[in-house]
């Protein structure tokens, strides 16, 4: 079966990877650069625990057990996931108490938590500046996150050694789904025919369904302030010691390897302008949080500011599933995406190739948007650190 994968981020290139390792021909049409869009501004936390409702908690959550499932099964080489949990605590009353009961309720249903006394949080993650004070401390220990970089890698090199083929930069104008294939019209005339197509397209999602007829609406990732607008900071090599995610009231930040964090005070996000530089003031709220949350964060330098475009469709949850009821267009668009990405390609592939429904998708298909673009308040973006 040949199959075109439009988009080389972090779902299109995991998707493809699982598309070629079981044999099918795949080629993969990418605008600008793998990673270009949506992954290049990730926090790429690999979690479950702030999503809401149940069916996107349970999403989720087979999402964070793929990525210890595909690590486990590749092995060896650069690791891309790395499995060291999240450290959350609150100083805020309020904070407090909201993190006390998403703990209570996380356990309920059978999700890993500690609660450690902020002497042992700070045994655990030593360079952590958690007061004795704090009003609440939770460990979340089978969360992780992703080295972005890495997985890219891997899902590219693995899926072009089974004979994918890359075409990029490249972009698709048009998809025309028809019974018994797709035919895709790209910018420079040119056209791609497949037997079936998988948008992985992140923000371009609706612009490029609504070629085929098939609009998925997604959340403006263009106006300034939106739930799918945000900073990230990126520092240069820093004399901190982090070995996991941590998130606080007023900043979250991981390693990114070779001594570098990024940084997310999602506070900040209000004044977020994709047309506009970044304000000068956002790096130095960063650097004066990070001093805060951690030994030798004073000494660090935010080397970047980027304005990230979240992948966020209307209603703030994911879409997987065909599009149209031919079954050749097969959309995948979440805000989730490096926590789904291995979960979403498996199963992605199981309903392409097999035909079989995977009944963890059934509250997330594209057709729950065929009565038009809903109105409902976004929170997907907004829950890390801030519940």
């Amino acid at each position: 079966m040949h199959i075109a994968v439009i988009g080389a981020g972090a779902v299109g290139l995991a998707t493809a990877r699982e598309l070629a390792v079981r044999g099918n021909r795949v080629t993969v049409i990418e605008a600008s650069r793998p990673g270009a869009g949506t992954t290049g501004t990730t926090f790429a936390w690999v979690n479950s625990h702030g999503k809401e409702p149940q069916s996107y908690f349970e999403l989720n959550l087979a999402g964070l057990r793929a990525h210890h499932e595909l690590d486990a099964a590749l092995g060896g080489g650069p690791r891309w996931f790395r499995p060291t949990g999240n450290l959350e605590w609150a100083t805020a009353p309020e904070h407090a108490e909201a993190l006390r009961t998403r703990a209570a309720r996380l356990r309920e249903r059978g999700y890993a938590v500690r609660e450690p006394t902020p002497a042992q949080a700070r045994e655990l993650e030593p360079g952590a500046r958690i007061p004795d004070g704090a009003g609440a401390v939770a460990f979340f220990p089978a969360e992780g996150h992703v080295l972005t970089g890495e997985f890219l890698a891997r899902m590219l090199t693995d899926a072009l050694a089974c004979g994918a083929v890359l075409r990029c930069p490249a972009r698709v104008a048009e998809v025309a789904p028809r019974p018994g294939g797709v035919r895709l019209l790209l910018e420079d005339g040119s056209a791609v025919q497949a037997d079936a197509a998988v948008t992985a397209a992140g923000r371009w999602t609706e612009a490029l369904t609504a070629t085929a007829g098939h609009p998925v609406p997604m959340a403006g990732p263009e106006a300034p302030g939106s739930a799918a607008v945000g900073h990230l900071g990126y520092t240069a090599p820093a004399p901190v010691r982090l070995e996991r995610v941590l998130t606080t009231g007023r900043l979250n930040v991981r390693p990114d390897g070779g001594g570098r964090l990024v940084l997310q005070g999602l506070d900040l996000d209000a004044d977020a302008d994709p047309a506009a530089a970044p304000a000068p003031r956002v790096a130095e709220a960063l650097r004066e949080r990070l001093a805060e949350v951690l030994v030798g964060g004073a000494f660090a330098e935010v080397a970047e500011v980027r304005v990230g475009r979240r992948a966020l469709p209307a209603d703030g949850l994911t879409v997987c599933g065909f599009a149209d009821p031919d079954a050749r267009l097969y959309t995948i668009a979440t805000h989730s995406g490096i926590t789904l990405a291995p979960a979403l390609a498996r199963w992605a592939a199981e309903e392409i190739l097999d035909g079989t429904e995977r009944p963890e998708l059934a509250g997330f298909r594209p057709g729950r948007f065929r009565g038009g673009r809903p109105d409902v308040h976004l929170t997907q973006a907004r829950l890390p650190g801030r519940q």
